[in-house]
């Protein structure tokens, strides 16, 4: 490399807190610019960058912020030598992972209510499942089953939840003939556009001040719900990303069958 020019790597897109590191086979000149530094630097106008004489190799550059970069590597004012260079891109690190926070699901034990009223078949049930379509077949049929085969009755609201539809109503309903309720809420739930008031009632029904109601989490983060509705984000929930239908089966059933007056 010639002591009157320059070498440069080019990336058109690197992410924040990804590591360039350099491998140099001599002492050498070395900045990390963005495109409008890059731009004054060839033109040679003042200009920004991290970097400077680097003296041993590998050494580390890790991208302030996304966007196009540039690193240029000289050896003005060091003679005329070679000098041989190589780079690789590692990738910003991942986020520190936090501890699940399992809450036991003995939080929403309460009381049923003394009387439920009988629908319209004339039957109450141990627990109602409403959900949004798309997640009948994954979640909601398997889910009703194996609460089934746990000695539950189940009632799985057969019209689902569809745009339009209140969904205040359908909980309330749900829960006139049922001990306890489920809403499996999912990317598919919240697209239908419920009214924010009718999110954040869902879990407030409840006997002596404890939760009555179970939010089922299906392929949906802690901080998708959260941007939808806060009071939702906080309630005792179970997602299907750590659990198995089998799992919050046989947890809804040992609250449900503790909640039972004894014979």
């Amino acid at each position: 490399m010639s002591g009157i020019g320059f070498r440069q790597y080019h990336w058109n897109h690197l992410e924040r807190g990804s590591t360039i590191v350099l491998e140099l086979s001599a002492t050498a000149n070395v900045k990390l610019m963005d495109s409008s530094n890059f731009s004054a630097y060839k033109a040679g106008r003042a200009h920004h960058f991290r970097g400077g004489q680097v003296t041993k190799s590998p050494f580390p550059f890790v991208v302030p912020s996304t966007g196009t970069w540039y690193l240029t590597i000289d050896r003005m004012g060091m003679g005329r030598a070679n000098v041989r260079s190589s780079v690789r891109v590692l990738p910003p690190p991942l986020p520190v992972a936090q501890p699940a926070r399992i809450t036991s699901l003995s939080g929403i034990r309460a009381e049923p209510p003394v009387r439920l009223t009988p629908d319209e078949t004339g039957q109450t049930w141990d627990v109602f499942i409403s959900h949004a379509s798309e997640d009948k077949a994954v979640v909601a049929i398997p889910l009703h089953d194996a609460l089934s085969e746990r000695g539950l009755k189940v009632w799985l609201d057969k019209g689902e939840l569809r745009i339009g539809d209140s969904l205040r109503r359908k909980i309330d309903y749900g829960l006139a003939h049922s001990s306890f309720g489920i809403v499996v809420m999912s990317k598919s739930f919240f697209a239908k556009g419920w009214p924010q008031y009718e999110l954040d009632g869902i879990v407030g029904l409840s006997v002596a001040g404890k939760q009555r109601m179970l939010p089922i989490w299906h392929e949906i983060s802690k901080d998708e719900v959260e941007r939808e509705s806060p009071s939702l984000a906080d309630k005792i929930a179970r997602t299907t990303a750590t659990s198995t239908i089998a799992e919050i089966a046989d947890e809804i059933a040992a609250v449900v069958l503790a909640a039972e007056p004894a014979a």
